[in-house]
């Protein structure tokens, strides 16, 4: 560190008192402290090795790695409510480096995504062009609060030198299978050798050198852990690009631009998260989340045990997965998901003799009712399809299957509460049993079988039933055949009976299944990264060798998708990407000489980058490898109380649980498994903010009105003479309540905003802004400013006193103060801490006279986490040479921080009658003694005899008369 002062060169303002602390100065104070910081490094983070390495002695203390969920860098720029995360793991960091860790914190911007790109396709201004701009605009902001970030290892994910490892890392993904029985993910060139050597059998029961490349290329594409295939995805025509089922709202439509979202069957790439759903489930005991969160991974997860049911059809099979196989016997018809794969190869071309009109739809044939039905069910979401809608609508496809425990004929249906995204797509209905079954066989005339003895007094007469009647605890009834009987049995022993008879007779087995379905993860877009992925003349892909990342992405003059008709369910995508064609037809040699290739122009989705950032953080400047191990180990490798390693904190909002937590999750165990990492999670503590919100005023058209320009009068509020109505809610530009950190800079410094932000409230809780209490934490700087400086000379006011010749307390106030803040600051209560120093604060302005220096030193240092700049000014004013940054924290004395007496509240029947001073440590004998000799107690009581005393020590004793 420098041994040099800006303190020294700080101007003298010239009002009534002028050195006294005012918005100008603070102004001041913070862009000289932020430019020195800046130019001596304080806060960078040795590594133990590679181009960051420094400082051996920084290195041997413990380390912290303390993280913030990646922004996005908007055009909009920052409001006051999205610091709020960011001082606080600034203050926690800060804190951490004071008790003796090294601490790596940083911060780097999400730079792909949807945003830049809709300004692109409206001003014709490159996406990079903007997002840079909007990236300068952010990081000019953040600096401005003071936030202590190691500058060093900040990026973007639009960074050529950084995609280059996003795409590698998918490669490494693409070329992987997961190995069932080990449990993990394997490179696929170890399957291949399996394959080769007979060790695993060829799918179709060929050998493996009997494959055409192509046929090889289908059978690896069912492992691989990055595949492509046709499947159902959710096509959103207005934004002219799929989404992933996360990014559909309930109702069905685009979480970005609120377009409709259908149902269609796409080549598209995919993740196989879907393999690794025991290890995400189970690894969630092993991290510091919260609760809510690892309650909805969980859910998303959605583990089930049950059995896999074949239904004969037509010398083929239906399979379905039911949690409920000891229901088998009271399956009256099947149902697919409108978009099940074997719907048409099971439609015949005319309908079945004495098919019932209510089941046809009224169409002539099986597939005009299929094609109408579906066209239908893709207008619809999820969520809509699943809704307790009392009319079940459906066909009939024209085709029976057989139930396999009685050999009976059921009709196959489509409906649309049957979703293809979970289980196999097929559900065996058991009407009897299940209320949505019972209300579709009810529509359509179909059979309901009593198969569980009812224990509400309905009788089995279903005939009279109102609904179904489900229950864990009743016996089963109606279930028999000649090989196997469940009549008389609970439910646990006859799903393991008849689970038993299923594998025994080849006609199912027990197995477990997940509502979670493999990722998504092509976007028909311009701006994301492109695919390292080539096709040969014969449309298999081949990925690009390491030598050749990064793949850039092209100029192109058009940066939009081509979007169509937002109701026009048959269309199909065009991407950007697919009309350069100089890029995409290229001739590459990929180990056997130059051929011509085709390149993928879909590109990854904006989660690709916020996969993995955390590693790069670490070692960010290495262009040979994704991360140096040793690095990687020093700071996120397991250790005692992180089993699986990880970031130490990482802090963001609640809303990521299930969309990027779970995808960072995922790809943190592929590379853990393929030896490139040695933890296993990404994140061991999360911690999420609450919401800052603020204000919004309507005018009676119900459109937002400027927060700002608002009047209250008589307890009513008013726009240019209307009245408005007001509700709080998010702050933002579009509801016109948003409040940028720059004017709060400006009229109070960003001290008083990172108090204020931090003051306003526990952390993981909403609070609403209120820019005219901002005025409290100002003048908290100001009064200390006072003890410490002479406003009207600007020299130190404090004085020299040995620590025995300063008063009790002074050095109680002192000491508890010290007590409080470290306790508070390391379980991130940063109001309470915030209490505390004004507390000490306070006492020192009331005690009166100079502070004394060994005191003020202490209260500087405890305020240097959460006030940085004023601290760092107060503590070179006080003499010190170094930076506050790396300064030891206070510990307070034991003997100082313990109460020389207690209150003792005194009751008589629940009321209270006195209040005694009493030594804490008081027994309880003693207390009693003490509470029934008070006057007050005596004349209270009146010479009542007493029937019973409640003794809590030192703090309350509870009297019962008699």
């Amino acid at each position: 560190m420098s041994e040099t002062n800006p303190a020294a060169t700080a101007p003298v303002s010239a009002d009534a008192a002028p050195h006294r602390y005012t918005a100008a100065m603070a102004a001041e104070i913070e862009a000289r402290w932020q430019d020195f910081w800046d130019a001596e490094g304080t806060y960078a983070a040795p590594n133990p090795k590679g181009d960051l390495a420094g400082d051996p002695e920084l290195v041997a203390r413990p380390k912290k790695f303390i993280m913030d969920m990646f922004p996005y860098p908007s055009g909009a720029g920052l409001h006051v409510g999205h610091p709020l995360g960011y001082i606080a793991t600034d203050v926690f960091a800060r804190f951490q480096r004071m008790t003796g860790h090294n601490v790596l914190h940083t911060l780097g911007f999400d730079a792909f995504g949807l945003p830049a790109e809709q300004y692109a396709v409206q001003t014709g201004t490159h996406p990079r062009v903007s997002t840079e701009a909007n990236m300068e605009n952010m990081k000019s902001q953040l600096r401005r609060l003071g936030l202590g970030h190691d500058k060093r290892r900040s990026f973007a994910t639009i960074d050529p030198e950084y995609y280059k490892w996003t795409q590698w890392i998918f490669l490494q993904i693409f070329d992987s299978w997961y190995d069932d029985e080990a449990k993990k993910a394997r490179p696929i060139a170890e399957l291949v050798a399996q394959f080769e050597a007979g060790e695993r059998a060829v799918p179709g029961g060929r050998t493996w050198s009997a494959l055409t490349e192509a046929e090889r290329a289908d059978v690896l594409g069912e492992y691989r852990l990055a595949y492509a295939s046709d499947a159902p995805v959710n096509w959103c025509p207005g934004l002219g690009t799929v989404l992933a089922n996360e990014e559909v709202t309930a109702d069905g439509r685009s979480e970005r631009g609120n377009f409709p979202v259908f149902k269609s069957k796409l080549r598209q790439w995919n993740m196989r998260i879907t393999a690794y759903a025991d290890r995400l489930l189970d690894d969630l005991d092993q991290l510091d989340w919260p609760e809510a969160i690892k309650l909805q991974q969980r859910n998303w997860i959605g583990r089930s045990e049950g059995a896999r049911v074949d239904f004969p059809i037509d010398g083929e099979r239906i399979t379905v997965f039911t949690t409920r196989p000891d229901t088998l016997f009271g399956a009256t018809y099947m149902v697919l998901a409108p978009e099940h794969p074997l719907v048409e190869k099971f439609t015949p071309d005319a309908w079945p003799e004495g098919t019932r009109d209510a089941w046809t739809g009224g169409h002539a044939t099986p597939a005009e009712a299929v094609a109408a039905y579906r066209a239908q069910a893709a207008s619809k979401s999820d969520v809509e399809r699943q809704a307790e809608a009392k009319d079940k609508t459906g066909v009939f496809i024209g085709a029976y299957a057989t139930n396999p425990v009685n050999g009976e004929r059921v009709p196959v249906f489509i409906a649309d509460y049957v979703l293809m995204g979970y289980g196999t797509g097929a559900i065996m209905a058991v009407p009897a049993g299940d209320q949505r079954d019972f209300e579709f066989a009810r529509a359509f005339e179909l059979p309901i079988r009593c198969i569980v003895e009812p224990t509400d007094g309905r009788g089995t007469d279903t005939s009279t039933w109102e609904d179904a009647f489900a229950s864990y605890d009743a016996k089963i009834m109606n279930s028999a055949n000649d090989a196997v009987s469940l009549d008389g049995l609970p439910v646990v022993e006859a799903k393991e009976r008849i689970t038993e008879w299923l594998e025994r007779t080849g006609a199912g087995e027990g197995t477990v299944n997940f509502r979670l379905r493999d990722w998504l993860f092509s976007r028909q877009r311009y701006w994301g990264e492109p695919f390292p992925i080539v096709y040969d003349e014969d449309g298999i892909a081949h990925p690009l060798p390491a030598s050749m990342l990064p793949l850039e992405l092209p100029e192109v003059e058009d940066y939009s998708p081509r979007t169509f008709d937002p109701d026009d369910a048959d269309t199909r995508p065009e991407t950007p990407l697919s009309r350069n064609a100089d890029w995409v037809n290229v001739t590459l040699d990929l180990g056997d000489g130059p051929k011509k290739y085709r390149r993928e122009t879909n590109t990854m989705p904006n989660w690709a980058g916020s996969c993995w950032y955390e590693l790069r953080y670490l070692d960010p400047h290495n262009g040979e490898r994704l991360v140096d191990p040793e690095i990687e180990q020093y700071w996120m490798g397991p250790r005692e109380g992180l089993p699986h390693g990880g970031v130490d904190l990482y802090v963001g909002g609640a809303e990521h649980a299930v969309l990027h937590l779970l995808y960072a999750r995922f790809w943190s165990k592929v590379l853990f498994d393929l030896g490139h990492v040695s933890s296993a999670e990404p994140f061991h503590k999360l911690f999420n903010q609450g919401m800052i919100q603020a204000y919004v005023y309507r005018d009676s058209r119900g459109i937002a009105v400027p927060a700002a320009e608002v009047e209250e009068r008589d307890g009513a509020y008013y726009y240019q003479g209307e009245k408005v109505s007001r509700l709080l809610g998010k702050m933002g530009k579009s509801l016109k309540n948003a409040v940028t950190p720059d004017e709060i800079c400006a009229e109070y410094g960003a001290d008083t905003l990172r108090l204020y932000e931090m003051a306003m409230g526990p952390l993981d809780v909403s609070r609403p802004w209120d820019t005219r209490a901002v005025v409290g934490q100002f003048r908290l700087l100001q009064r200390l400013w006072r003890n410490v400086v002479d406003e009207n000379t600007g020299e130190l006011s404090v004085v020299d006193v040995a620590e025995a010749d300063i008063d009790a307390d002074t050095l109680r106030a002192l000491h508890k103060a010290v007590d409080g803040v470290r306790q508070d600051l390391e379980g991130m209560r940063f109001n309470t801490a915030i209490a505390k120093v004004t507390e000490l604060n306070n006492h020192l302005t009331k005690a009166g006279g100079p502070v004394p220096r060994s005191v003020a030193e202490r209260l500087v240092l405890l305020v240097a986490p959460l006030a940085p700049h004023v601290a760092e000014e107060l503590w070179r004013k006080l003499g010190h040479e170094s930076s506050v940054v790396h300064e030891d924290f206070p510990v307070a004395d034991p003997a100082y921080v313990v109460d020389e007496t207690v209150t003792c509240v005194v009751q008589i029947k629940g009321k209270v009658k006195a209040r005694l001073e009493v030594a804490p440590s008081i027994s309880d004998d003693d207390l009693e003694k003490a509470a029934l000799a008070d006057e007050k107690v005596v004349a209270a009581l009146g010479g009542a005899g007493i029937r019973k005393v409640i003794v809590r020590a030192p703090k309350l004793v509870n009297i019962v008369p008699a």
